[in-house]
This record gives structure tokens, sequence and C-alpha cells, in this order.
């Protein structure tokens, strides 16, 4: 009796490892174990046992068209694709997943097709209009801008948009898109390599934008965006302080004066969160250290070193105060 009972036990747990073994979940954790090593080829084969178990699962066959991308096997990734965008559960993911192989084909009329039709489904969704005006801005389509507009109008809180949309207006005619597309940026991703890159960009928008002429409504008869144009008047009263050059200092002062003006007269009209931002950093006694941050290591590195040494205090508070918040841009406070 008891040797029967071994056998049937022993049959139990062969059974059972089988089972575990063919389980589509744990062919999955397996799957995203090789994806996180980059043994594309391993995650591969368990992924298509895993589907095989699963077909329907969504989540492995994004994976499984994924690891065909990242090992550069475009032609089995684009027939993955092709299935996954036609399914009615297909996410954002799905379709930027689609967008990775379309661009790396350079299928760009497909791409667009696909990049339209996602935007449909999905039309509040701020990677997938970065990710269109990628596409567009790479074949040299300028109207790639109105995608990156569109994302930051429905969804402010997505970054990607306002990356592009500063470096956009950068080397277009315009003067005060950039520096506020930019900070907006940067405070968003403030410990990334792209947070660190757009300082750069910002203080070349005051320096070569915002400030180059004295008259700095010049040209500014046709901008058909009331607020750019409040900005603009708002700084235009702090241009003499401009004449010895700018540099974190005298941007400090510039900016200061600027929302102190700002909050006197267009705040109701046009409540933003990027200068309710500089106003509590105002108050707290903490805008220098911010604007130390912002451009002191791009105007002069040593100097900004000294700054942080010398002023270890204040830039210790700022530093805690910056690292335990998100900066989140809210909805309806569009006005491009």
């Amino acid at each position: 009796m008891k040797k029967i009972f071994n056998t049937v036990f022993a049959l139990f747990i062969v059974t059972s490892l089988f089972a575990q073994d063919g389980d589509p979940k744990e062919l999955h954790q397996t799957a995203k174990a090789f994806m996180r090593t980059g043994d594309w080829d391993n995650a591969v084969m368990v992924l298509k046992r895993g589907l095989a178990a699963d077909q329907n699962n969504l989540e492995m066959q994004k994976d499984l068209v994924m690891c065909y991308y990242l090992k550069r096997d475009y032609v089995r990734a684009m027939e993955g694709v092709k299935s996954l965008v036609d399914r009615p559960d297909a996410d954002e993911v799905s379709f930027q997943i689609a967008g990775n192989v379309y661009k790396a084909l350079e299928e760009v009329k497909e791409c667009e097709k696909m990049y339209k039709k996602a935007l449909k489904k999905f039309p509040k969704s701020g990677p997938l209009y970065s990710e269109y005006g990628e596409l567009l801005w790479s074949a040299k389509k300028f109207d790639a801008i109105d995608q990156w507009e569109k994302g930051i109008e429905v969804d402010p809180a997505y970054s990607g948009n306002y990356y592009n949309a500063a470096m956009h207006y950068y080397y277009a005619k315009d003067k005060i898109w950039t520096i506020i597309y930019g900070e907006i940026f940067i405070n968003m991703e403030s410990r990334s390599e792209r947070g660190a890159s757009m300082k750069e960009l910002l203080l070349k928008a005051y320096k070569e934008k915002v400030f180059a002429e004295a008259d700095i409504m010049k040209g500014e008869e046709k901008n058909k965006s009331e607020f750019a144009k409040a900005v603009l008047q708002t700084l235009a009263k702090q241009s003499s302080l401009a004449n010895k050059g700018l540099n974190v200092e005298s941007l400090t002062m510039i900016r200061s004066r600027f929302i102190l003006d700002w909050f006197a007269t267009y705040s109701s009209k046009f409540p933003y969160k990027l200068f309710d931002y500089q106003r509590q950093l105002l108050q707290e006694g903490m805008f220098e250290a911010y604007n130390q941050w912002l451009f002191g290591p791009v105007e002069n590195l040593a100097n900004y070193d000294q700054w942080t040494k010398t002023h270890a205090e204040a830039f210790e508070a700022f530093d805690k105060f910056q690292k335990n918040r998100v900066f989140k841009m809210p909805a309806g406070q569009y006005y491009k």
C-alpha cells in the first residue's frame, strides 16, 4: 500500500511540475528574465511557448514583437506588428512598439497611417503625439509641431512633447516658447540627461532670443497668443538689467521681478503652474538656489560649484525640497 502511495505521489509531483512548466504566467516571467539580460533568443523561444498555451495574451504578444525588434529581426517584428495593432484590445504601448518597427524599416507612410489610427483610438495620448511628431520631423515635415502642441494640450503631464516643442521653437522665429516649454521639461525630468541638456538650450534662448535686442516686443505684432505677449511684455520691463550681459545673478533678478509683476497683473487671467512654482520658491527663499541649479552648471561650472559650497545650507534645502516633489502641468492651462 505504501509503495502504491509513493508511486501516485511521485506521479502527482511530476504532473504538477509539467503543468507549472507549461503555465503561461510562469513562462512569461521566465521570458521577462531573459529579456532583462538581453538574451532575446531564449526570450523568443519561451514567449512562443507561452503564446501556444495562451494565444490571446496581449502582453506576451507585445513582448515577442519587442524581442524581434531588439534582436533586429525586423521581418518577424513586422509580421507581429500587423496582427498586434489589429487587435481590438491593442493599447497605447502596442502602437508605440509598432511605431518603433515601422521607423526601423523606414516605412514612413505606413507608420503615419498607423499613428493616425492609434490617435483615433487614443486621442489623449501624449506619447503617441510625441512619437508621431518625431516621425514627421525625421521626414522633414515641419507640421510636426502641431502634433507636439496637441500632445501638450490634451496630455499636459507627459514630458516628451515639451522637449520636442522646445527644441523646435529654438530653431524657429519664436522668442517665448523655448523658455516656457524648456523650463517645464527640466522640472519634469530634473534628473535626466535630457533635462541637463535642456538647461543649456534654456540659457541660450534667453540670450539669443528673448534679450537679443533691447526692444523685446519688436516683431511680436502678429503674435496671436495673448499669453505669449503678456509674458514678453512683463519681461520687457526688465530689459535694462541685461545691458551688462546675462548670467545667473542677472537672470535671477529679472525672473524675480517678472514673477512679482506677473502676479500683480496677469495671474488671474492666465493661471500657470510653472509661474506658481516659481513664486512658491521665491516666497520660501529658494528661488536663488533654483536659478543657480537651472543656469549655473551651464553658465560657469566652477562658479556654480563655489556657490553651492558657500551657500551649502540654502542649496541643500532646495535640493531636498526638489527631490521630494513631482512637477506636473495640470489640464486647462494651454495658451498656445
